[in-house]
């Protein structure tokens, strides 16, 4: 069967100024990435991996180029119109947690859902058995200062897969924790996730995430360099993507 091209990113370009000075971030970068695939983005603080995270959010807006999601141009969109597409097609996970303190751990669960006004039962029970899946399912009615970091995580996971979204982005999901705690929730993150068949593209500057990836990008000098996972080394050991037609 062919692969479903889930996100496609064409001729993106994006540039911050800074004083007098325009630098460049992302030079018209192109990439398809296939359904229920495992996509890291590689590169040290700066490089502009978190940017590009942001823009297919619909976060944040490219100068030039598109970013398609399941065939919907988000760069074509207003502003209400990316925040409501977010809020249906797309799950996020940050790396320091973002839970809402005077939520419950259940309540952080079901924002989404709250936020789309849907209230139903089938959707507290999927909120319920995801917290089960993540291993909190006696911590519904906690709040999260009552959390460890790990667990925090945890909760982020189950609220970015709550509402079923496309496409999972995640930023540096386990920069803010321990090396086994880091390990134990990409494990869940992972196993969650092909489970459900979704897409999961992830930001991070930990090289040891690389053998569990599907594809692998380096962003080096605005460009994006990619190789299957098991042949990843170096930026030199890597592809370029170009635009393609």
């Amino acid at each position: 069967m062919e692969p479903v091209v889930i996100v496609r990113i064409q001729d993106l370009l994006k540039t911050y100024t800074e004083g007098d000075y325009r630098r460049l971030v992302l030079n018209c970068v192109n990439i398809d990435i296939v359904q229920g695939e495992f996509f890291v983005m590689l590169g040290k603080s700066g490089s502009g991996k978190s940017t590009l995270l942001n823009m297919l959010s619909g976060i944040d807006s490219p100068d030039d180029g598109r970013v398609l999601i399941d065939g919907v141009d988000i760069t074509a969109m207003s502003d209400t119109e990316q925040t409501l597409f977010r809020r249906d097609y797309v799950g996020i996970i940050f790396q320091f947690f973002n839970l809402i303190p005077t939520l419950t751990v259940l309540e952080n669960i079901t924002l989404p859902q709250e936020l789309r006004r849907d209230r139903s039962k089938e959707n507290e029970m999927r909120a319920r058995e995801l917290l089960e899946r993540v291993g909190l399912a006696d911590r519904a009615d906690s709040f999260p200062d009552k959390l460890s970091g790990g667990e925090q995580q945890r909760v982020a996971i189950a609220r970015a897969l709550v509402h079923e979204p496309k496409v999972l982005l995640a930023d540096e999901p386990t920069g803010n924790l321990d090396e086994d705690t880091g390990q134990q929730i990409l494990q869940l993150l992972l196993e969650l996730t092909r489970e459900a068949g979704k897409t999961l593209i992830m930001a991070t500057h930990n090289p040891e995430i690389v053998p569990f990836a599907d594809r692998v990008c380096r962003i080096h000098e605005g460009r994006l360099y990619v190789s299957d996972s098991r042949a990843f080394d170096s930026v030199a050991g890597a592809v370029e993507v170009v635009a393609e037609g």
